[in-house]
């Protein structure tokens, strides 16, 4: 059987050829894009750009030392921060007692002598009655007593009376006996008349002797009375000191304001029972308001009691309040933590205070607040004018 091959070349089997896998570029190898150069007109502003920044800070900076500038004290001025301040004055009871009401409340204005609270006085009151009780009967003893002087004496000056007049029957009778005793020898006169004589003496010495005895005790019943009229003074006395000191105790129940200021703490409430001494209210005294600052040795040396001064408060800046120096501390201290940076602190300064114009005190006494932070000046040198930025000027 022919075979049905072909002679021909046989056909070859093409595989298809393997994908190539992607190769990762390479940054190293690959080109750099190239910088592109900024736009001319970009370029031409920089320049002005930096100018302006350059304005800027100067104006800033100029304004900043202009300022500083017109902060800056001239010579012979000095200044420290500080607070304003007052005393304290505690209004407490003088005894031990029961609050009977309070009138105040905290931040309330008050005026000298203004009535602030009352302590119960239900035993004061009773008290002050047994005193009077006692002053009375004094009273009714001492008349009584002078009633029984005046009649003793009256008694004393009767028994002198009768002293005399016994004396004078007693002399009668003596001269009676003498002739009795002379006329009985020649007969004139009876042994009878003789004895009566004799008895007559007897009785007339034992009536002088009684009258001197009545006349003694008048006079020891007037030194009694007397006596009595000394001790009824007394008892008014010690009874008119008991009267007063209760009263005087009841006027001090009621608790008034000693001067003019502000009430800062309601410590007690109607109610509670104090010891003596037990406080009811803290008074802010307005009387005296001053800022208190610390400056060195250098600055507190020229200082003289009475200069003049001045304050700003930071509430109300650009404002300039008259001042004095009432207070130069004798002894260095350091300054305190509240005032000063920690730096200040651990130098030594003096404490000086400023006290405000009592009239200016008076104007604004309803603003006024102590713990408000300011300024003081003082000057260091007493012929220096004070620079225009702090001539005196009021809100």
């Amino acid at each position: 059987m022919a075979d049905t091959t072909s002679s021909a070349e046989p056909i070859a089997r093409v595989r298809p050829a393997p994908e190539a896998t992607p190769k990762a570029p390479n940054p190293a190898k690959e080109p750099k894009p190239a910088k592109t150069a900024p736009p001319k007109k970009h370029r031409s502003l920089i320049p002005l750009a930096v100018a302006a920044i350059v304005v800027v800070l100067a104006v800033v900076g100029g304004g900043i030392y202009w300022q500083q500038q017109l902060r800056a004290l001239p010579p012979g001025f000095a200044k420290a921060n500080g607070r304003l301040e007052a005393e304290q004055v505690e209004i407490a009871a003088k005894y031990p007692g029961r609050i009977a009401d309070v009138l105040v409340k905290e931040g309330d204005l008050v005026t000298a002598g203004q009535v602030l609270a009352h302590m119960d006085i239900a035993t004061l009151q009773a008290e002050r009655l047994e005193a009077k009780a006692k002053l009375e009967r004094a009273t009714i003893e001492i008349s009584t007593s002078q009633s029984v002087l005046t009649q003793r004496e009256a008694e004393r000056e009767a028994a002198v009376a009768v002293v005399a007049q016994r004396a004078a029957d007693l002399d009668g009778a003596q001269r009676h006996l003498t002739r009795s005793i002379a006329l009985v020898p020649k007969g004139a006169v009876a042994e009878q008349v003789l004895d009566d004589d004799r008895a007559r003496v007897d009785g007339a010495r034992a009536a002088v002797a009684t009258a001197k005895a009545q006349l003694a005790a008048s006079e020891a019943a007037i030194g009694a009375a007397k006596s009595g009229v000394v001790d009824a003074k007394a008892a008014v006395e010690a009874a008119t000191a008991t009267l007063q000191r209760v009263q005087a105790d009841i006027d001090d129940s009621t608790l008034v304001a000693p001067r003019l200021g502000r009430i800062q703490y309601k410590l007690a409430q109607p109610g509670e029972v104090l010891a003596a001494g037990g406080r009811v209210l803290t008074l802010l005294d307005l009387s005296e308001v001053y800022l208190t600052i610390f400056v060195p040795a250098a600055t507190a040396g020229p200082l003289v009691l009475g200069d003049e001064a001045r304050v700003t408060l930071d509430p109300v800046p650009g404002y300039v309040f008259p001042a004095k120096v009432t207070f130069v501390a004798t002894e260095a201290q350091f300054t305190p933590k509240m005032v000063e940076t920690a730096e200040e602190r651990e130098k030594l300064m003096f404490r000086i205070k400023l006290t405000i114009d009592p009239e200016l005190r008076e104007r604004y006494q309803d603003q006024v607040k102590t713990g408000i932070r300011g300024i003081g000046y003082v000057r260091t040198d007493r012929h220096a004018a004070w620079p225009e930025s702090l001539a005196v000027k009021l809100p």
